[in-house]
């Protein structure tokens, strides 16, 4: 069974303009029900992770200051958000959803979240709405609970995985990809362990010629047992800010690979769903919806 976290929580009243990104995360769920990808029951609430749990991944004195509404000013304006104790709250129940995730993926052989996918968020700081990092965190609790040996972080959002990147730059039991748009956000890259950045432009093809390869090539190299998969929605050609040209069906494909992998090396994965910022809400919808309606037709 495809096992998903999703909390109302998820839904935050924000300001016009971090609304519109935000409905997502509650009109992703009702499209899945109402179309019958998915049911009641494939549905979790996520547990909020403890202040331990975090401080496996993420600085004390950062995770205090945030907890207690206590960043600066330019450290809030770097988050994008507006800081609040929903948010704050909010990205606890996110981190511990992807956790909880892990657990389902070594049991159905995927899990999901709705949200999640803060691959920009560092140990020390939050950047790019990212506060917490739940990718991080899900391959610290894999790690330090013996539960996975090697693990392959595959980050196709358009942004580099830099927070990603930068908290396992000396873990060796964590492999980081990210195949990004090489002259979008975050201006200054980080070092993932591999860095594919697309010319301004790339689409169906290209993007996914280098991505069949380049997956073939690191389920060889690295032989993962446990795959985390970024699975952004920002690289379609009707997006507002990723500049590459992968249609819908493109980015479909490109879900349908990943997963595809997995399944055949049968290595569990977790799916967080990343950016996805088309002026278009439909667009958005439908390929966030893409990635649940294939995971369902490749493991169920």
């Amino acid at each position: 069974m495809l096992k998903v976290a999703w909390s109302p929580a998820y839904v935050l009243p924000l300001p016009p303009h971090h609304r519109f990104p935000m409905s997502k995360y509650e009109v992703l769920p009702q499209q899945l029900l109402h179309e019958g990808t998915l049911h009641s029951e494939n549905f979790f609430e996520p547990v909020a992770l403890t202040d331990d749990q975090i401080h496996q991944v993420h600085d004390k004195d950062y995770w205090s200051r945030l907890k207690s509404l206590s960043l600066t000013a330019q450290e809030t304006r770097r988050t994008g958000f507006p800081l609040s104790e929903d948010l704050v709250n909010r990205e606890k129940l996110i981190c511990g959803g992807t956790v909880m995730c892990t657990e389902y993926a070594l049991q159905y052989g995927v899990a999901m979240n709705i949200a999640g996918g803060t691959h920009h968020a560092f140990v020390g700081r939050g950047e790019g709405f990212c506060l917490l990092n739940d990718i991080a965190l899900g391959a610290r609790h894999l790690l330090d609970h013996k539960l996975a040996g090697k693990i392959l972080v595959v980050d196709l959002d358009v942004h580099q995985g830099n927070g990603t990147a930068s908290i396992f730059s000396n873990e060796p039991a964590v492999f980081t990809f990210s195949m990004h748009g090489a002259n979008n956000y975050p201006l200054k890259k980080e070092s993932s362990d591999l860095d594919i950045g697309l010319a301004d432009g790339t689409s169906d093809a290209l993007y996914l010629s280098i991505l069949e390869s380049n997956l073939n090539t690191l389920m060889e190299r690295v032989r993962p047992d446990f795959i985390f998969y970024q699975s952004g929605v920002d690289i379609l050609d009707t997006d507002q800010l990723g500049r590459l040209r992968v249609s819908r069906q493109g980015c479909k494909r490109r879900d349908e690979m990943v997963f595809r992998i997995a399944r055949e090396g049968k290595v569990p994965v977790v799916a967080s769903m990343g950016g996805g910022y088309s002026r278009d809400f439909k667009d958005i919808i439908e390929a966030h919806a893409n990635t649940y309606r294939i995971a369902q037709e490749v493991f169920f």
